[in-house]
């Protein structure tokens, strides 16, 4: 069963990137489903993070996704390579997102070994944002796309991991942040091949 529009629309995006944790990620893209279980996120808290895009109310025509009613994609570029996905959330004008580091793959795995250019399937499959979005075929075409949508869907299929099974860590790759760098914002599964950067 998709996520109902009200589950992205929570105003504590750290909440949200715990909940997702478990939750499936769905693309149906040219008839193909591909997907599987969210095992990584990190929480962008709006205009207070340093560490956000939209950090100080920066709005501008790669952010202004952020800032739409909770519920969207935001995809973007990634040095010029890498497309990620992030799930809007809270409500319009105030531009939380959560990003999605790691993916345990369940469904169209064929599909997913040929869009990353793999013989076998190996954990860097669905490891890290950008091997997230190249697998799943998220494009900044999907940027905005409803989560309600038959392209770009979440499910609750009842997988629940207990907290102590989950770390919650300082996010990657956001040094620039200073003191927000810190911040408790990434979550993960304890021992999932998935993860991309398991704290060892």
């Amino acid at each position: 069963m998709k996520l109902p529009e009200s589950f992205y629309l929570n105003s504590n995006v750290v909440e949200i990137a715990r909940n997702l944790i478990g939750k499936y990620l769905f693309t149906c893209l040219n008839g193909v489903v591909t997907g599987g279980y969210i095992v990584e996120t990190e929480a962008y808290n709006g205009v207070v993070d340093k560490a956000s895009h939209a950090y100080g109310n920066r709005l501008t025509s790669r952010t202004q996704t952020m800032f739409a009613h909770g519920g969207v994609a935001y995809v973007y570029l990634c040095y010029g390579i890498h497309e990620m996905l992030n799930v809007v959330t809270s409500v319009q004008g105030e531009p939380h997102a959560v990003l999605i580091r790691a993916v345990n793959p369940t469904v169209g795995l064929d599909e997913m070994l040929y869009r990353r250019n793999m013989a076998v399937v190996k954990p860097n499959i669905t490891a890290g944002p950008g091997s997230v979005g190249k697998a799943l075929g998220i494009s900044r075409k999907l940027n905005s796309i409803s989560f309600q949508s038959n392209e770009l869907w979440i499910e609750d299929q009842g997988l629940i991991f207990a907290d102590e099974q989950i770390a919650a860590v300082p996010r990657v790759g956001v040094g620039y942040a200073a003191e927000d760098a810190l911040l408790p914002y990434r979550f993960y599964v304890k021992g999932n091949a998935y993860v991309s950067k398991p704290n060892r």
